[in-house]
């Protein structure tokens, strides 16, 4: 059984995007902020550029592939319609990373914010709470969930034009017009490449959610003219918020001398930016801004894993399981929510270095995917249009993440191939355990 390919849910174009970019948490940047100016020696704005140029790349990849394979699944589908089961899988499993971690790391700084906000409660209580409450909403319809998105993501976008005001009012008052008119936050007096790279390899998880929104294509109206438009303006419309509000506060933060805990700096950002009362005001807008990330990360990390096990007749049963009424893949958003209650024990910069991974893993199979298919197996590549769409473009993308992959940290690295490997193990058994089913019959 799968998601009905019907306009039941009838999800837009917009409705989609916004559900990619409440996947994003715009909002993030200022809880990685610390984290990825200590990497890039105070150079988050020109980062997020490099990841954004990597991110557009890819995400025209991803559009070529949709209107090729209209089907959700994200890389996983595509890499197994053009390479076949086993590669497919491996992709898939490499991207569960990225999927399931995300809601993971959602829920790890709800618990943050709530004990900046309720120091009372216990942390462990707070993630609890949270993470019931978006596994709820996630068992209702998926039109519920996109409507409750613009809410979440909307509020928080008005707090950060807030913010922005902030800065400039602080500045203009204490530094005068010279300090504002500057591109100091790009280049911060450094010139090294290779930490800038590093920097735009761990923001690479902050645009998952143009990948993300392709899991959405059987629940879509017109999904091989809509998904494509979505995944680029999601991609874009992320990029020019982060880049926006990397530059703000990499202008009145140049470096991390003013954080005392540089690994979870949003809380002291809008206190010394705004005072007591706004930060608690941002505070509560982040945490809405962050349920609704939640709410689409959860969404599309039960339907990778119901895409994926559904496949698979050893585990077809479980994640192939659909709700009779809301059509959704109610035991897989169960998973993902006990997944989600293991940030009791988890640090944010951990988590996140897992998600780059599985993040460069999709992103290299699908730009591969383009090139395999369309100039070696099609052998479309006989003008310079063709050329150029299905080589050189889906090669430049390639070359983007391959930097981000030899600048990803050695933590991450040993962590997600190990992950990979479990993967490959968990191909083996399948086969060994098919034989003998075939053998005994």
């Amino acid at each position: 059984m799968r998601l009905k390919e019907t306009n039941k849910a009838g999800l837009s174009l917009w409705q989609v995007v916004i559900i990619g970019i409440a996947y994003m948490t715009p909002m993030t940047v200022f809880d990685t902020f610390g984290i990825v100016s200590n990497i890039t020696e105070g150079r988050v704005p020109l980062a997020y550029l490099l990841a954004l140029a990597a991110v557009l790349l890819t995400a025209i990849s991803y559009g070529r592939m949709v209107r090729l394979h209209p089907s959700s699944g994200s890389a996983y589908t595509y890499t197994k319609k053009v390479c076949g089961d086993k590669s497919g899988f491996i992709v898939g499993w490499s991207s569960l990373l990225d999927y399931v971690f995300l809601p993971m790391i959602n829920s790890l700084l709800a618990g943050i914010y709530l004990q900046t906000l309720l120091p009372e409660v216990p942390v462990w209580l707070s993630i609890l709470v949270f993470t019931a409450l978006v596994t709820f909403v996630n068992c209702c319809n998926i039109k519920t969930l996109a409507n409750a998105n613009f809410i979440f993501v909307g509020i928080p976008v008005i707090l950060m034009g807030v913010f922005i005001y902030f800065v400039i009012h602080n500045i203009l008052r204490d530094y005068g017009d010279s300090h504002l008119y500057t591109t100091q936050p790009l280049f911060n007096g450094h010139t090294s490449i290779i930490p800038l790279i590093s920097g735009a390899a761990v923001l690479c998880f902050s645009f998952l959610g143009f990948d993300a929104v392709t899991t959405l294509t059987d629940e879509t109206k017109s999904p091989v003219s809509t998904i494509p438009k979505a995944v680029f303006y999601t991609a874009l419309s992320g990029g020019c918020i982060f880049f926006v509000a990397a530059w703000f506060i990499q202008l009145y933060f140049p470096d991390n001398s003013h954080f005392k805990n540089p690994m979870e700096a949003l809380p002291e950002i809008v206190l010394n930016v705004g005072g007591k009362l706004f930060q608690t005001l941002f505070l509560i807008a982040i945490l809405l801004n962050t349920f609704a990330s939640a709410l689409a990360s959860h969404a599309s990390a039960a339907r990778l894993l119901h895409i994926m096990g559904k496949n698979n007749q050893l585990t077809h049963r479980f994640f192939g399981y659909l709700h009779p009424e809301n059509n959704n893949p109610v035991y897989c958003i169960l998973l993902i929510g006990l997944v989600s209650l293991t940030s009791i024990f988890i640090q944010l910069d951990t988590a996140v270095s897992l998600i780059s991974f599985g993040a460069l893993v999709a992103f290299s199979a699908v730009n591969l995917s383009v090139i395999i298919h369309f100039a070696f197996k099609e052998k479309d590549n006989r003008g310079i249009r063709q050329i150029f769409c299905n080589i050189l473009l889906p090669l430049a993308g390639l070359g983007c993440v391959a930097l981000m992959w030899v600048n990803l940290s050695f933590d991450a690295f040993i962590l997600g191939a190990t992950w990979a490997t479990l993967g490959l193990g968990w191909i083996v058994y399948c086969n060994v355990t098919k034989k003998e089913i075939a053998i005994s019959e």
